[in-house]
């Protein structure tokens, strides 16, 4: 499956626009699984929001389906960056094309 990219006028917008396509688990809840467990997903959409005004409202949402079916979203911000974090192995793999 394509990934998509949408664009929404905020996170909240985006969130709730892939709840309504089944996207219910929150996955920032369950970082560890993303990251022992990377390729058990795929990146489904991404939203990248950038605050006009105040880089600190940036963030990136991802629409994941993990290889059980089940789906949800996980929300990365600038600061949710390390070298063994969710957020990094996700932009990773958003950078690679691999979805």
């Amino acid at each position: 499956m394509d990934r998509q990219m949408y664009h929404y006028a905020t996170v909240s917008k985006a969130l709730q626009e892939l709840a309504e396509k089944g996207y219910s688990t929150d996955f920032n809840l369950e970082e560890q699984r993303i990251v022992d467990h990377k390729d058990d997903f795929t990146i489904e959409h991404i939203y990248r929001y950038e605050g006009e005004s105040d880089p600190g409202d940036e963030a990136t949402v991802y629409g994941l389906k993990a290889i059980s079916g089940e789906k949800g979203v996980y929300v990365s911000t600038p600061g949710a960056y390390n070298d063994h974090s969710a957020a990094a192995i996700l932009n990773d793999l958003s950078i690679k094309g691999r979805s």
